[in-house]
């Protein structure tokens, strides 16, 4: 029988900050008794620091200069992904997740899903969800939809979904919005209620964004934060541009690190959950369970490229913070532990699910010939728009930064260009960098002359819904 797929994200979590990769606070007890029985990748790196980018690269296999869908708007053209591979092969495919880049707009990552589980902010969520109709439809269909929902097999509740979110777009000072929150454990349930029916392979992703900015974890898992730090995490309008810019001191930043931990440690329950239920079934020994981040969480970490910044939030920076992310996979029939110090690349999944596929899946599957690399590109036009409003000099957020990685072990070496800027970064584990050298450049640059854009962008995104563009407002990349 062909072996079950199962991508785990963990939406913004960095390596830094998980137990089983050192970190002082027990955030991960589950995922580093995972590790007895999987497979730890100590060096691997994210694509680029922020969603789009980095899921269009783990789903499809390409490097960001390759498929350069990288701005709002930009669209992935059908027939990229693995998931639409898995489909034509016959397996039932799904994914589950708040984050409304892979669930939602129009991007071309959620082509390749039968089923699609996106945000549950509605008041009756098995009902119709108008976000997910304008995001199919189009805005002001309001006959449209009403008549859709009238031949739903919930009608009654269908139209309620719509009238809350009508009121909820039109009179927030009524009704508050309900744009990011929803908890992990409802697209933990509503996975393990899909999986639970399927009598095919199948293969699933699931997105949890706990960690991702408001960080708000139940009160059982918040051990390091408390209300004070709910209290300031209130008072901030924007969680990026207001320290850049000044208005608020560093301070404050690096102390919401203790929610973010505490949201951390709400997830690795989700992922407890999710993988023993997999296993009290039997279905775990015959699926492939990757769990991961596609970016990691910047709290005033300074930047040792862009002179005299520091790295809040995610997404422009190339930080280590920002690219080392969380890797351990369990692969069919896998039962003793396994470790892998050289710099691997999540680009690699679609490989890694071929070989498994095939009956070549092995701990050394991500491990490739080919260098590790990253980009980050600078602010696009929305959200420079938002960030200077704060900020008035945003050249140290403007242009693409670029990083090689080579090495194994505690000797691998981090090449970076921005601008004029080299560096050569020395990274012994997810704790611990430095700078060595004022070049490394010459490398950077041998390696992505040999990679071209390749003609993989689709149409243009049809237009934002306004609650996906208040939602990409809320998560900061609008």
């Amino acid at each position: 029988m062909s072996a079950n797929i199962l991508l785990i994200v963990l939406d913004t979590v960095r390596a830094q900050n998980t137990s089983a990769y050192g970190h002082s606070n027990e955030t991960t007890p589950f995922l580093s008794s995972f590790t007895e029985r999987a497979t730890r990748y100590d060096q691997a790196r994210a694509p680029a620091a922020r969603s789009l980018d980095s899921h269009v690269s783990i789903f499809t296999g390409l490097h960001v200069e390759e498929h350069d869908i990288i701005r709002t708007g930009d669209k992935l053209a059908p027939g990229h992904t693995i998931w639409e591979s898995l489909a034509d092969s016959g397996y039932a495919t799904a994914v589950f997740s708040e984050n409304n880049w892979i669930t939602d707009i129009d991007a071309g990552l959620k082509d390749g899903f039968e089923h699609v589980e996106g945000p549950q902010n509605v008041p009756f969520t098995q009902a119709l969800d108008p976000t997910t109709f304008v995001a199919e439809e189009g805005q002001g269909r309001y006959k449209r939809f009403v008549r859709q929902a009238l031949g739903s097999d919930q009608p009654v509740r269908s139209l309620l979904n719509g009238v809350a979110t009508k009121v909820q777009s039109d009179y927030p000072e009524f009704l508050p919005r309900g744009s990011v929150g929803t908890n992990g454990s409802t697209y933990t349930d509503l996975f393990l209620d899909w999986e639970d029916k399927q009598e095919r392979p199948w293969a699933a992703c699931v997105n949890y964004m706990d960690a991702h900015h408001p960080y708000e974890p139940e009160a059982r898992f918040d051990r390091w934060g408390g209300e004070d730090l709910r209290a300031i995490q209130n008072e901030i309008e924007d969680v990026k541009w207001e320290f850049n810019g000044g208005q608020r001191p560093w301070w404050q930043r690096r102390a919401l690190e203790a929610l973010y931990d505490g949201c951390i440690r709400q997830l690795d329950r989700e992922l407890e959950r999710l993988v023993e239920t997999l296993a009290e079934r039997g279905d775990l020994e015959n699926t492939l369970v990757v769990v991961t981040s596609d970016h990691g969480e910047g709290f005033g970490d300074p930047s040792r490229v862009r002179p005299d910044t520091r790295v809040a939030s995610h997404s422009v920076a190339i930080h280590e913070c920002l690219l080392h992310v969380p890797l351990v996979v369990k692969y069919p029939g896998q039962k003793d532990a396994k470790r892998i110090r050289d710099p691997v690349s999540l680009t690699d999944f679609p490989t890694v699910v071929e070989k498994t596929i095939d009956g070549d899946g092995t701990p050394d599957s991500f491990v490739t010939d080919e260098p590790v690399i990253t980009t980050a590109h600078g602010l696009d036009d929305p959200v420079r728009k938002r960030a200077s409003a704060y900020v008035e000099d945003l050249t140290p957020y403007t242009s693409t930064a670029r990083a090689v990685y080579e090495g194994s072990g505690t000797e691998v070496r981090k090449h970076v260009t921005w601008r004029d800027v080299e560096r050569t970064i020395a990274v012994r584990d997810a704790q611990t960098a430095w700078s060595v050298s004022n070049d490394g450049g010459d490398h950077v640059r041998e390696v992505f002359e040999g990679i071209s854009k390749l003609n993989v962008t689709g149409e243009e995104m049809a237009d934002l819904s306004e609650r996906s563009v208040q939602q990409l407002e809320d998560l900061g990349y609008m």
